[in-house]
This record gives C-alpha cells, sequence and structure tokens, in this order.
C-alpha cells in the first residue's frame, strides 16, 4: 500500500525589495512551486503557517509538478495545509508554526 504524501504546490518565498531611503528589506511573497524554481527562489516557508517545508519532485521523470511539503511533522499537524490537519478528526484548529522560518 502507497503511502500517501502532502503535497503544497504554493509557498512563499523570500524576495528582496527597495527600502525607503535606500538599501533592501527582505519580505515574502506567495508562489507556485513551478513558478519559484523557474525564477530561481531558494528559499521557501508553507504559505499557511510559515514553517519550514522541503522542496520535493522537481527532477520528477514522470511528469508531476514540484511540490513542497512539511519538515516538522507538527506544523503538518496543526496547519491548514497540511494532511495530518486534513485527516485529522478531534477537532483541532490551525495555528501558526512553532518555529517559523524568518
Amino acid at each position: 500500500m502507497a503511502v500517501e504524501r502532502e503535497k503544497i504546490y504554493d509557498c512563499e518565498v523570500k524576495r528582496r525589495r527597495m527600502k525607503e531611503g535606500g538599501g533592501y528589506e527582505p519580505f515574502w511573497k506567495v508562489k507556485s512551486v513551478a513558478d519559484a524554481l523557474a525564477d530561481a527562489d531558494t528559499e521557501f516557508r508553507c504559505k499557511d503557517c510559515g514553517g519550514a517545508v522541503k522542496l520535493l519532485g522537481k527532477n520528477s521523470k514522470t511528469g508531476g509538478a514540484p511540490y513542497v511539503e512539511h519538515k516538522d511533522p507538527l506544523d503538518s499537524a496543526y496547519c491548514f495545509g497540511g494532511i495530518i490537519f486534513k485527516k485529522a478528526t478531534d477537532g483541532r484548529e490551525a495555528k501558526q508554526s512553532a518555529h517559523p522560518v524568518e
């Protein structure tokens, strides 16, 4: 029996923008994982909980779209987009990651 994987196709990527008065400031922008890879983005986090994610499927030979999944099972358990949260039947509420990516 195949294990169902968490597949999140949209994430946040870290970008930079000009600050008023000069210099740059970081900010997070929501993108599809495929677009983020095409744009050569390198820093990713979950768009729902801000938790750390790992990039998977970018070299898929089966034609599947690239995706991310939570690194921490606790993030998946309490993230609106997490597979464990979606399968839970205990009435839990979604919350931000205990260790968000800054």
